[in-house]
């Protein structure tokens, strides 16, 4: 026998056996349960605090455990709480801990040794693995950690890492998207229903989704009857687990198999030339404030992982009830660590993270300068190529948009940009000086940075669907049972005459009409598009603009929809076509000077060619992209015009000059999607002189016969 495995033999013998199972020392890192090759799971928990812990085991499903083994004081390295366990049943074994401790709230130490508390580090959470099904159990729902094996076979994927300026993004929620009969797909509201979708979206032509929270939550986090209906934690913005994938979301989470199901769901998607990013919430979790549950972090380490007051009460900059301490080195090793594994675990392409703008905050809650999370996630090697995108902002009044820090890798929901073109549309002519910066790529924002640097949209699932903007002048969010005052009331948006649904056809023409000129623009700027789902075929939420609460036809798509409004569709997916096509569209660069076809990049024009007063108010403008070789294989240029027109009457544009041999020919507009160079149309062009009916949009392109 070699010296070398004596030496694996001396280090992997138990010492020490309780109940049958035998037990050592085991090893710090990995945190979390781990099986190694030998059979054996490492157990490894942190708590800087606590005086003591215990190891609890269940069999699957029992309300007591079977056996519970208390860490030695050998076991403890550091801060840290290690065991190596030899004979566990990873298929029937539940898991948990006890801490020991002192408990003084005014101090912030809430320890409480009767308290059985979730793993942080858990890779799967039982007893929520069907999606709505409430357990009878009379005390608060005890989650505890299962024991997964890290061996899904990856036939080759790895993350897909598209150039930002290539992607269009495209938001859904996991249950809403296939959870309507309507969807037609088998395992309907799953990861598994959404792989059974894949077709329809490579059709539209999106290349990135962005999966809506996915960490392990419970739907039932203050659920409640509101006539009849059952209200739910249904967006599944409060973590319970990081590292766990939503078991309720997975058709095969009642056999144990939801990682391996999401993991599918990645590669298949990788497959089809689709990236997945996911939305994650990193700035609070489930436990609330002082009144609120214990499930892990409270009992195991209060005062590392929360931002508390003098007095020990949690600060609140995320308006659920507590904010995570996210600059402390323990805690952003923690986030770090969860990033690294869905990217090497899971394969994801990338990040958005909700309320980011608090990862930024001191311990006191202080903006940072240079903070430390965001600085170290920026900079991570495993996290070197993942997409990373801030919702710069929190509840707490901190707006970064513009100021996020970002080392050169973090992109923003460009809120700027949403509540610009939602008000120009709609008539806003005072915005037309900051459109033309928002189309741009919003370098007055992003100086210094790239395009990339701007996440554009119209809508997102927080607020109205882009339907209901066009439909409703006030939010309608009765069904929440709030009395309507939840959700916000600046939607800059305009019911075009009616609220709600109506019969009435000029009114309808007139709001599809709108909903594809915020389309054409969004997907004619510079920056990173992004869609919210089902906004394609005018998908609607009945005027709820915050329906985080709603598991039914409010938040599930009608696919009916998608027949009724084809020609939206349709609309859409040749603007996704169209600016694949043409590469000058997916620029990140704010240089705009001349270019190889000796004329500037993007350029401004009135009604009259390159005659604008960009400081001036304004409803009917142009902008045109110069493309330099622009056919593969050719030295042809194009030149690519948009008209925009949001006055309530005709505009008459002079088209600018193209070289000789060039001619303008209308191929998008939005008074009739299907329709080109007809006068009856909203688009007729006659030489260089085209005419806008009112409150329309139309994208030409001039290029070389060849």
């Amino acid at each position: 026998m070699q010296g070398e495995d004596i030496m694996r033999l001396i280090d992997t013998f138990p010492t020490n056996e309780i109940k049958g199972l035998k037990y050592r020392r085991g090893r710090v890192f990995p945190f979390g349960a781990t099986l190694d090759d030998s059979g054996a799971v490492n157990f490894s928990v942190y708590s800087k605090e606590a005086v003591g812990c215990t190891l609890v085991l269940f069999h699957h499903g029992q309300k007591t455990p079977w056996v519970e083994i208390p860490f030695p004081d050998e076991f403890r390295i550091g801060d840290v709480y290690t065991m190596m366990v030899h004979g566990v049943d990873i298929e029937t074994t539940e898991y948990g801990y006890r801490f020991d401790g002192p408990y003084d709230p005014a101090r912030g130490l809430l320890f409480d040794r009767n308290k059985i508390l979730l793993d942080p580090y858990a890779k799967s959470v039982s007893g929520r693995s069907v999606w709505g099904r409430r357990h009878s159990e009379s005390v608060q729902f005890q989650y505890r950690g299962q024991i997964i094996r890290e061996d899904y076979h990856w036939d080759g994927d790895k993350p897909l890492e598209y150039a930002a300026g290539d992607l269009v993004i495209y938001e859904l929620h996991v249950r809403s998207f296939t959870r309507h009969e309507s969807s037609g797909v088998r395992h309907r509201g799953t990861y598994a229903g959404l792989v059974e979708k894949i077709p329809y979206l490579k059709e539209l032509g999106v290349n990135c989704i962005e999966l809506m929270p996915v960490f392990e939550f419970d739907e039932f986090e203050n659920s409640r009857k509101i006539d009849g209906r059952t209200l739910y934690n249904y967006w599944g913005y409060s973590t319970v687990c990081f590292f766990a994938p939503k078991a309720g979301y997975a058709a095969s989470a009642p056999f144990g198999m939801e990682a391996d199901e999401f993991k599918n769901l990645v590669k298949v998607f990788h497959k089809n030339g689709i990236e997945v990013i996911l939305d994650v919430v990193f700035n609070h979790t489930a436990e609330g404030n002082e009144d609120g549950p214990y499930i892990s972090y409270k009992g195991i380490d209060n005062r590392t992982y929360y931002l508390l007051t003098p007095e020990g009460y949690y600060y609140n900059f995320s308006g659920c009830g507590n904010t995570m301490n996210c600059n402390n080195p323990v805690v952003r090793n923690m986030v770090l660590d969860c990033l690294r594994y869905w990217v090497s675990a899971y394969h994801v392409d990338g990040f958005r993270f909700d309320l980011a703008s608090i990862l930024s905050r001191d311990e006191s809650g202080a903006p940072m300068m240079d903070p430390p999370l965001l600085d170290s996630i920026a900079h991570d090697a495993v996290l070197g190529r993942s997409i990373l995108i801030a919702e710069a902002w929190d509840a707490g009044g901190l707006y970064q948009v513009g100021s996020f820090p970002s080392w050169g890798r973090w992109s923003e929901w460009n809120g700027r940009y949403r509540d610009c073109l939602r008000r120009f549309i709609k008539g806003g002519a005072e915005c037309a000086p900051e459109m033309y910066r928002r189309i741009g790529g919003s370098n007055d924002l992003y100086s210094g940075r790239q395009a990339t640097a701007s996440v554009n949209f119209v809508t997102c699932h927080d607020g109205f669907t882009l339907y209901d903007l066009v439909s409703y002048n006030d939010k309608h969010n009765e069904a929440n049972g709030e009395d309507n005052r939840d959700g916000s009331s600046d939607n800059y948006s305009w019911n075009c005459g009616a609220e709600g649904q109506t019969g009435d056809k000029e009114i309808m023409a007139l709001r599809l009409r709108q909903m594809k000129n915020m389309l054409t623009i969004l997907l004619t700027s510079r920056g990173i598009p992004m869609l919210l789902s089902g906004d394609e075929f005018a998908n609607t939420q009945y005027g709820n603009n915050n329906a985080y609460c709603q598991d039914n036809e409010v938040s599930w798509l009608d696919w009916r929809y998608l027949k009724k409004n084809s020609e939206l569709f349709s609309y859409v997916k040749r603007l996704i076509a169209f600016r694949r096509e043409h590469p000058v569209l997916r620029s990140d660069s704010f240089y705009f000077e001349n270019n190889g076809t000796g004329y500037p990049e993007l350029s401004f024009h009135g009604t009259r060619a390159w005659d604008l007063d960009r400081s001036a108010m304004g409803l009917s403008f142009g902008y045109m992209f110069a493309e330099d070789h622009c056919k593969f294989g050719t030295d042809s240029d194009c030149f690519i015009y948009v008209a925009v027109n949001a006055h309530w009457e005709g505009h008459e544009f002079e088209l600018p000059i193209v070289p000789q041999g060039y001619r303008w020919k209308v191929v998008i507009n939005s008074y009739d999607g299907e329709a080109e160079d007809d006068s009856e149309h909203g688009a007729s062009k006659s030489g260089r002189e085209l005419t806008l009916k009112p409150r329309s949009t139309a994208v030409l392109i001039a290029e070389k016969d060849i």
